[in-house]
């Protein structure tokens, strides 16, 4: 006997194949776009930072931008590896999360979701402001309400994020390729320059290059190599979010990770090139990349295409936390180490709690700093130095517990990798502590205890409740519902037909105080309920104090302990109007309700809604 079967995803000729929210979903290109702005803007500080270190030796240390640079590169590409790696062998995303959960134990994977969680807030708030103070700078006016116009980004970006990834990466696309495409052509003209066009934006500006210093030491280098490591912040963050591509999801993450590291390797080689190749030497008030592209291009309008084009993208590379940080905390909330609220899925296949908390928390950091990016540079980058650094260490032990071909070469490129990124992770850490890596320091395990805290939480409610054991057999037990009332309505009506749908009996009651316009309110209300007569007995209350939802409680907890073989159930009708403003018209009697009887008794409670 043959069966006819059909593929699961076959569709009928003529009909609309289902939406299975991949059109939501993120491509190679469009992933870079939404997932790689913090490392593509890296570019317009990481050659700074090094530049900055270095000129603390002079123009002979200025003379290492190159080989810094070059050790960073390798780094990036060791990063590269491990992160596609990486998200082959963890294709539900997490990143250094996933792999330390897997390799390392669930204190270490904790570790790194918290210096994650860090990192993508600090991403946040750093890129909003430093945004911010590019357009501060070109116009100076608007200096005095930075703070203001950082929050207004910020709502704009947390805005486009709540409509999907997908929405975000294509409102993206354009300001990111205008950003890369002017450093390529900013790096392609300055490769055939034999010296500087202009020297306009650094006219005026005093030189920060140390006199009369010419030791380079291997501290200094090693400071260096850190300081312009944080041009590497963001390589992670396509491994984290591997769930927002389309299908197949594993190749379009590895695809754009790779695309990733290579412009942004070749950016960071082109911009040291040309330090080198016009001698350049930072000055107070004016960035490397805007005399670098003075430089090449001369001050002109290329150059300002440059200047607000980085600006741009500045502010907008918080994107890249949006992308990443929702889905490390649905996988957090999967381990029950995060409220389960962030597994939660909108229709565009967003993960909205996790958008909007990562909003809320950014917000608070610009108010605590006033929109200053002083104020919260020394506390960035840290915790992704932390994250790289376990997540290389787990990948170690991810290929000697496989030890498939070539294992040994993989397991030295990540212990490799892993040994840089420790370094960099204590140099940073150690060279910033007294500027504000000291909470960074105190913030990571904190947050690690509170992710303890929730998964010990979780296991004492799981425990309650008997999850992965064979629950006793239902049971029909009598029940009895209360219906509380005040007045003869269609509302009345509707509660005690739904009442008398649920239980074996149904009582109604009314409560009723001592003053003497109330008891002369009860007499009324009584005769109109004994001509009305519905069938159901009215029992009126009359509590010592006033109070709508203590006498209520008290008296169904006298019933419950009366009759102990009964199931109370507690129907509170509510009238719900027809539109949203008017919501605040009512006098709540039914909130004030529920929240006695839910607090006092173990009732269960329906709320009615009658639709006006």
């Amino acid at each position: 006997m043959s069966v006819l079967t059909t593929a699961p995803d076959a569709v009928p000729a003529g009909e609309e194949p289902p939406d299975t929210g991949e059109r939501h979903r993120l491509t190679a290109v469009t992933g870079l776009a939404a997932l790689s702005l913090d490392a593509m803007a890296s570019v317009a500080y990481g050659p700074e930072a090094i530049v900055l270190v270095l000129a603390g030796a002079g123009a002979r240390g200025l003379g290492f931008t190159m080989p810094v640079t070059l050790a960073i590169a390798a780094l990036l590409a060791v990063l590269v590896a491990s992160y596609r790696q990486v998200i082959a062998a963890f294709p539900d995303g997490g990143g250094s999360y996933a792999v330390a959960r897997a390799h390392l134990g669930v204190r270490t994977s904790l570790v790194a979701a918290a210096s994650l969680v860090l990192d993508y807030v600090l991403n946040v708030a750093v890129a909003v402001t430093a945004g911010v103070a590019a357009l501060t700078s070109a116009f100076p006016g608007l200096y005095g309400h930075r703070l203001w116009i950082c929050l207004a980004v910020l709502v704009l970006i947390t805005g486009v994020n709540l409509r999907g990834i997908v929405e975000s990466a294509r409102a993206f696309i354009v300001p990111t390729a205008v950003f890369v495409g002017s450093v390529f052509v900013l790096i392609a003209v300055g490769l055939f320059r034999s010296h500087p066009v202009s020297t306009a934006a650094a006219a005026g500006h005093a030189s920060v290059v140390a006199d009369n210093a010419t030791t380079v030491g291997a501290l200094l280098l090693l400071k260096a190599f850190a300081s312009g490591c944080a041009a590497l912040t963001g390589v992670e963050a396509i491994a984290n979010a591997v769930p927002s591509f389309r299908v197949p999801r594993t190749r379009r993450a590895q695809r754009a990770e790779i695309a990733l590291g290579a412009v942004l390797g070749l950016m960071l080689i082109g911009l040291s090139v040309l330090i080198g190749r016009f001698h350049l030497q930072p000055v107070q008030g004016v960035t490397v990349l805007a005399q670098l592209a003075d430089a090449a291009l001369g001050h002109n309008a290329a150059f300002y295409v440059i200047q607000f084009a980085t600006m741009i993208l500045l502010a907008l590379s918080a994107n890249t936390s949006f992308g990443g940080l929702p889905v490390l905390l649905k996988l957090l909330a999967r381990d029950d180490h995060a409220p389960h609220v962030f597994a939660l899925k909108a229709d565009r296949q967003v993960h909205r709690h996790g958008v909007l908390a990562l909003a809320v928390v950014s917000a608070a950091l610009l108010v605590f700093s006033g929109g200053d990016t002083n104020t919260l540079v020394p506390m960035f980058a840290i915790g992704v130095f932390v994250g790289f650094t376990i997540a290389q260490v787990g990948m170690v032990r991810h290929w000697r517990a496989r030890r498939g071909r070539g294992w040994r070469g993989k397991a030295l490129l990540n212990g490799c990798g892993a040994l840089l990124t420790g370094v960099a992770a204590v140099v940073v850490t150690a060279s910033k502590f007294t500027e504000g890596a000291w909470l960074i320091v105190l913030a990571l395990p904190a947050l690690v205890a509170a992710f303890e805290a929730v998964h010990r939480a979780y296991g004492r409610i799981d425990e309650r409740l008997g999850l992965g054991l064979l629950p006793c057999a239902p049971h029909r037990e009598r029940s009895l519902v209360i219906v509380p009332v005040s007045s003869l309505s269609r509302l009345t009506s509707e509660a005690l037909t739904a009442a008398a749908s649920l239980g074996d009996e149904v009582r109604a009651v009314s409560v009723c105080h001592p003053d003497p316009e109330d008891r002369v309110r009860a007499r009324a209300f009584e005769r109109s309920w004994r001509d009305w007569d519905p069938g159901v007995e009215l029992v009126c209350l009359a509590p010592e104090r006033h109070g709508l939802g203590r006498p209520i409680a008290a008296y169904v907890r006298a019933v419950a302990a009366a009759e102990p073989g009964t199931r109370v159930t507690v129907l509170i009708p509510e009238a719900e109007p027809e539109r949203l403003w008017q919501r605040l018209l009512q006098n709540q009697r039914g909130a004030v309700v529920a929240h006695a009887v839910r607090r006092e008794t173990d009732a269960v409670i329906c709320r009615l809604r009658f639709r006006l």
